[in-house]
């Protein structure tokens, strides 16, 4: 028999996975959409699990596009804008959507990103970009070492963020909640999520170790990618 304790926990189980927006839901028609994942749910295994990657993806990704959209239906001329631009220009955003868009924009712009730079298998960046990391932030190893630091004591929810100038000088920053540095009109060459989403399952309350482990499934070759693109001037999110 099933003893009071095991009732309690399934039935906190399944109300904390109600909670949780499903991308199969019927979502609202709008000007933007979930992109499938660029890879297997399993390819970044075992540093980040399968399962984290498609509750990531295909639940919390897809309830900031379905928000975004929601708030945008509220007002055609947002909704024309693009997502990179709208978040540079918040302030010229309906202040009745304002506060939607920033946390549901931002946080489709920071995944979008993030699902791109994964998929890989780690190592070290080359070319042009090893040398703007030598330059601008002390090499690889510093670069490192500080930006998991950044990550580890970026308090609650937020990100760790890498921005890119035209001119391809490098500078390290955080964010809280969804918030992005496209906000402030700069590019954001690669980032980190550290909500507790994206690695509980897997690390619980060992954020300094997911972050440690994230290192082995990047794709530097898609960010050196988005690091060209910044500096010819075409890179958006």
């Amino acid at each position: 028999m099933l003893s009071r304790r095991h009732l309690l926990t399934g039935a906190t189980l399944l109300a904390a996975s109600a909670a949780i927006p499903r991308a199969w839901a019927q979502a609202p028609s709008g000007p933007f959409k979930l992109d499938p994942l660029p890879y297997a749910p399993s390819k970044n295994e075992p540093h980040i699990d399968a399962q984290t990657m498609e509750i990531h993806h295909d639940r919390h990704h897809a309830a900031y596009v379905n928000n975004l959209n929601t708030a945008l239906a509220q007002n055609a001329e947002a909704a024309k804008m693009p997502l990179q631009d709208m978040l540079a220009n918040l302030s010229k955003v309906p202040e009745s959507i304002r506060t939607a868009v920033r946390n549901n924009g931002g946080g489709h712009a920071n995944h979008t990103m993030f699902w791109q730079i994964m998929g890989g298998s780690g190592g070290e960046p080359s070319g042009e970009l090893k040398a703007a990391i030598d330059r601008d932030l002390g090499g690889f190893q510093k670069f490192q070492a500080d930006f998991n630091t950044a990550g580890e004591r970026q308090f609650g929810s937020g990100w760790v963020f890498v921005t890119v100038a035209r001119d391809g000088k490098l500078a390290l920053t955080t964010r809280p909640n969804q918030d992005t540095p496209l906000m402030d009109g700069q590019r954001v060459l690669m980032g980190n999520d550290v909500w507790e989403h994206a690695y509980y399952l897997k690390y619980q309350n060992r954020r300094p170790d997911y972050l440690k482990a994230w290192w082995n499934v990047l794709d530097w070759n898609r960010i050196g990618q988005r690091y060209a693109a910044a500096k010819s001037g075409t890179l958006t999110v």
